[in-house]
Order: C-alpha cells, then sequence, then structure tokens
C-alpha cells in the first residue's frame, strides 16, 4: 500500500508540472489576484488531473481501440491549445507595448488551459490499468491532490514575480504557456 501510495504522488507531482507552469504564467499575469481566484485556478487543474487519469483509466478498460487512435492526437490537441492561448498573450502584450494592466484569467480560458495542460494525464490511465476501480478513484484523488498543492505553489511564485515585471508579465506568460505547447507536443513525438 505504501509504495501505491509513492507511486501515486510520484505520478501526480510529474503529471501536475504542465500545470504548475500554467499556474506561474497566471500568477505573473495577475499579481493581485485574489486567495480565493487561486483556489478556483489550483482547483480546476486539480480538477483536470482527477478526471482525465480517470477517463484513460475507463477507455482502457472498456474501449481500448478507439482511445488507442486518440492517444496519438494528445500532443497536436495540447500544442493547439497552449499555443493559441499563449500566442494571444503574447500578441496582447506585444500590441499593448508591454505596459499597463494585465487582462484577469476568463472562466473559458481556465477551462481550456485545464484540458491542455491535463489532456497528457489520459495516458497515465494506461498506467494504473490494472488497478481496480477503488484504487484507480484513490490514485487520482492523490493525482488531484499534488496538482492543487503544486498549483498553489505556482501561482504565489508568479503572484510575487509578477508584482515586479509588471506590464511585461503578460508577454512572459505567453512564452511560457508556447513552451510547454512546445514541450508537450515534442515529449510526445520522441516517446
Amino acid at each position: 500500500m505504501i509504495l501505491f501510495i509513492l507511486n501515486s504522488l510520484l505520478l501526480g507531482a510529474g503529471l501536475a508540472m504542465d500545470a504548475f507552469s500554467v499556474s506561474v504564467a497566471n500568477g505573473l499575469m495577475e499579481p493581485r489576484m485574489s486567495r480565493r481566484k487561486m483556489f478556483l485556478i489550483a482547483g480546476c487543474y486539480a480538477g483536470f488531473q482527477f478526471a482525465m487519469p480517470l477517463a484513460g483509466w475507463l477507455f482502457v478498460r472498456t474501449i481500448v481501440s478507439v482511445f488507442s487512435a486518440f492517444e496519438n492526437w494528445i500532443p497536436y490537441i495540447a500544442l493547439a491549445l497552449l499555443l493559441y492561448i499563449g500566442g494571444t498573450m503574447l500578441y496582447e502584450g506585444l500590441r499593448g507595448g508591454g505596459a499597463g494592466e494585465t487582462k484577469p484569467l476568463t472562466a473559458s480560458a481556465l477551462i481550456v488551459q485545464g484540458i491542455a495542460t491535463s489532456i497528457d494525464a489520459l495516458s497515465a490511465g494506461f498506467t494504473i490499468a490494472s488497478y481496480h476501480a477503488g484504487m484507480a478513484v484513490f490514485c487520482a484523488v492523490l493525482i488531484a491532490a499534488v496538482t492543487f498543492a503544486i498549483c498553489m505553489g505556482g501561482l504565489m511564485a508568479g503572484k510575487k514575480f509578477g508584482a515586479h515585471l509588471s506590464g511585461r508579465a503578460q508577454v512572459l506568460g505567453g512564452v511560457i504557456l508556447i513552451g510547454i505547447g512546445l514541450e508537450i507536443f515534442i515529449k510526445g513525438m520522441v516517446l
């Protein structure tokens, strides 16, 4: 049981790295973000990190052939979503000259970020496919808890540095999101 918990926590930490980076970018964009909004953002990412491995687990247990075909598209989907969000942020930051107030994160952008940063967690469903339902849910809960904690740290770090970067935060946030998209894509193409 201890090994199962340790493996689940490590899996959660690995899966949460993209969400951590996006959390830092969000903190950079909104250095005056309220604690309530921070909990909402981290909770959204944790929710997606909870749901995606379970969806992968369910697909593997029921319709493996459909999921196998979809798995090849995961790097492309993540790249497209993050290029769009990051590119928009970069464009707006450069267009505005890097000065002034940045736009707060919208609910739709948060959902797209949540999907983009957790879509690779669908593949984690393959790694937990041998678990019975209770173990799979417990593993997903641990992944979500780790993601929540890591994202809160990322948001706090981003807020701290965002206050010092002022208007350049939007450009930096856009570059970070584009970089994450490229990293997911390259990793998906190589592995």
